[in-house]
């Protein structure tokens, strides 16, 4: 590699040092979207901007030329409990930095905007690339990425960062909430009255807990549904419950659409089911497309991803790929190692060469 990528990476891992020292929880992104604005403009990069999303197109854009997105996002959650380290000091230990954010999505972000400022000025690309550093991806808000796709114009493909150990997540389940109502009769628990709603929901909960949708993907395996929620409104033990809310976490692979998987549920139970969103759906980018072969090229591996991102919401192929590790993701004492961001720009161009 040349000396301008190894300058890349120093001033890549500059910027993850500043986003780390920078809270930046979902909805609070302001402050990194002003360090990433001023990044990428300290490097001849006109950017434009869009709530607390920064994207920005290369230098010769072409609009007779495809267009990749280069994608990840700036916000992170909040530490949890079990940090002995300050999760905002950005401490170098061991060749690891730690710090909120660094692995989940931090070094991906930064990686992919050294790899955007690389090709920036060059005149003779065959695609067009655009970067967007985006918001709200840990709550899967609509002011994030979903807000800017309108904004990007066309886009052919693209590349979500997110810590996979640089391999390939080629296809992703896609995120269902139901709440689900079950509905009885109040009753005096010490008489033989009223209809239990808790009963009725049991029943519904055994036939989720064991029902098996028959289509498993190779890469996703099965749809999965998990009850992880049940309650009642009683406060009262001697009061038969009238309703019983319960909510189900679907995990859908790609072999089924949102409308199936209710259409199934709600003809099996009886409890009322309504989805809070069908907006995350199961995506797949095909194992032929020209970015998954340059990944193959280069020895990478593909597999299916059992976690959410923005990758749901984007309306074109899109292959999950980053440095890091999704195990170190909202843990404590968040890290990445700092050969993982050299050798993920690195091989980010080299898959991108391939291509442009």
């Amino acid at each position: 590699m040349s000396n301008s990528i190894d300058i890349l990476i120093a001033d890549a891992i500059g910027l993850l040092k500043q986003l780390i020292t920078t809270p930046s929880f979902s909805k609070e992104e302001e402050n990194t979207a002003d360090l990433i604005d001023r990044f990428l403009e300290s490097h001849g990069v006109r950017t434009k901007t869009h709530l607390n999303n920064i994207w920005a197109q290369n230098l010769h854009f072409d609009p007779s030329k495809k267009t990749i997105l280069l994608n990840s996002h700036h916000d992170t959650v909040k530490p949890n409990k079990g940090y002995t380290l300050d999760p905002f000091s950005a401490i170098i230990n061991d060749g690891k930095l730690y710090g909120l954010g660094s692995n989940d999505a931090g070094g991906c972000l930064v990686s992919l905007m050294a790899v955007f400022v690389y090709y920036y000025h060059r005149t003779d690309l065959k695609y067009n690339l655009v970067f967007a550093a985006t918001a709200e991806e840990e709550i899967s808000g609509h002011n994030g990425i979903e807000s800017l796709i309108s904004r990007l114009g066309e886009i052919d493909c693209g590349i979500v960062g997110e810590p996979t150990q640089m391999q390939m997540a080629v296809a992703e389940k896609g995120l269902m909430v139901l709440d689900a109502v079950a509905t009885g009769k109040a009753g005096h628990a010490a008489r033989n009255e009223g209809e239990s709603a808790l009963y009725k929901a049991i029943k519904d909960i055994d036939w989720i807990r064991n029902f098996e949708f028959p289509k498993v993907s190779p890469l996703l395996g099965p749809v999965k549904m998990s009850v992880t929620v049940i309650e009642t409104e009683n406060k009262a033990h001697n009061v038969v419950p009238a309703q019983c809310r319960f909510v189900v976490d679907c995990r859908v692979n790609e072999l089924y659409t949102f409308e199936e998987i209710l259409d199934e549920i709600k003809s099996s139970i009886e409890s009322e089911i309504q989805p809070r969103s069908t907006r995350l759906r199961s995506s797949a980018i095909q194992l032929d497309h020209p970015l998954v072969k340059a990944g193959l090229h280069l020895g990478r591996t593909y597999y299916g991803s059992p976690t959410t991102s923005d990758k749901a919401l984007m309306p074109f192929q899109t292959l999950k790929m980053g440095p890091g590790d999704s195990a170190r993701s909202h843990t404590a004492d968040e890290f990445i190692y700092l050969d993982e961001i050299s050798g993920g720009i690195q091989l980010y161009v080299e898959l991108l060469n391939q291509l442009l």
